[in-house]
């Protein structure tokens, strides 16, 4: 495989984005919602979740890291591609990142997102965004073919970055028999009819949820066997957010804390595997409300860090980059279990409120 992006001439990151000042939380929270009719007083309750935090998610400043982390695995790797930035709900928005890009001289980009899993919210709604940029700068004449990088969760070197963390968290609990220790790996919650449907549309769908028990499982056996513990870890979900007559996944990860603290659990690990950076959904939903759960019923929480920045995670989205690139050479690609493709497949993901354009699919 060479070691190059041809015929990339950019990778850009791009994720949700979220507010770093008060003033900005509700019209972050109104871009987030817009179309659901959701009123100015539920947002604002909402909105405490960043005013908790003096008005400033996380995720901007962990982005700004990661792309400094990219851009150094890059340069150590020789290669000089820029690395820009877009945002779908806050700024640097998409559409003046695709700007970005052409004024300097950029006609082919390839997207990787932080979010690693497939279904309609972090893959499709992405893709969607993608094509309302890319239709937005195009009134102005700008033209760009854009690509990206696959769903990344079933990638070995994924799991490996966040078997390290569970790992290094739990090697504190050597002394913790093991039928009082609990792990529970969290992601956000999507309606049960999200997860439904994700996958291809001929496929067997619930994609999103049986990536996260393939992740959940490959680290609970081997983290047990590195530490030589009996360890059974179990999916658990935050950060509901529809109404209450809308089906969600669930258990939610308060309340399955409460069961395992009335059934004897003393310690509960959270390793929050659905999230690549600490954000809001991190710091708020497990460090702030899952705390004080654990607080409240009388168990230890430990919770596990994020990838992040971690070396495995970086290069191993480096490696994605590459293989990406290989692929639209028309090269061969490593395969593993799982691999998901970078051009998703007709009804992948659908958007179930309304049919939307998406770029980097067959339909």
């Amino acid at each position: 495989m060479q070691n190059t992006l041809d015929p990339y001439d950019a990778v850009l990151l791009l994720s949700f984005g979220g507010p770093e000042a008060p003033e900005e939380v509700m019209p972050f929270l109104r871009r987030v919602t817009a179309g659901r009719g959701i009123p100015d007083e539920r947002l604002e309750q909402v909105g405490e979740h960043y005013h908790h935090f003096g008005g400033r998610s996380p995720i901007n400043d962990q982005n700004r890291a990661l792309i400094a982390a990219l851009r150094a695995e890059l340069d150590a790797r020789e290669i000089e591609l820029p690395v820009l930035w877009g945002n779908r709900n806050s700024p640097p928005f998409l559409d003046d990142a695709l700007r970005e890009a052409h004024a300097s001289g950029h006609r082919r980009l390839l997207v990787i997102t932080t979010s690693a899993y497939s279904c309609y919210s972090s893959c499709r709604q992405y893709r969607e965004n993608l094509a309302d940029a890319a239709a937005t700068v195009g009134e102005e004449g700008i033209e760009l073919q854009i690509d990206k990088v696959g769903p990344y969760a079933p990638r070995p070197r994924f799991a490996e970055a966040n078997l390290g963390r569970v790992v290094d968290a739990m090697r504190a609990l050597d002394g913790a028999p093991d039928d009082e220790v609990a792990l529970l790996f969290v992601t956000h919650s999507i309606p049960m009819a999200m997860d439904e449907t994700s996958g291809p549309g001929d496929g067997e769908g619930h994609l999103y949820q049986r990536q996260h028990l393939a992740l959940a499982s490959a680290i609970s056996e081997e983290a047990g066997r590195i530490l030589g513990r009996d360890i059974t870890g179990e999916l658990v979900f935050c950060s509901r957010s529809g109404p209450p007559s809308q089906p969600w996944l669930e258990p939610d990860v308060n309340d399955r804390i409460e069961e395992l603290a009335a059934a004897g659990t003393k310690t509960v690990v959270v390793a929050p595997i659905g999230f690549v950076s600490d954000h809001m959904e991190v710091v708020y939903d497990l460090d702030t409300e899952a705390k004080e759960t654990a607080d409240r019923v009388g168990v230890e929480l430990v919770r596990v860090p994020t990838v992040g920045t971690d070396r495995r995670f970086v290069s191993d989205l480096v490696d994605a980059l590459i293989e990406r690139a290989a692929e639209a050479r028309g090269e061969g690609v490593p395969d593993y279990e799982g691999r998901r493709p970078s051009v998703c497949e007709p009804g992948c993901c659908p958007n179930l409120r309304q049919a939307r354009p998406a770029l980097c699919g067959r339909d």
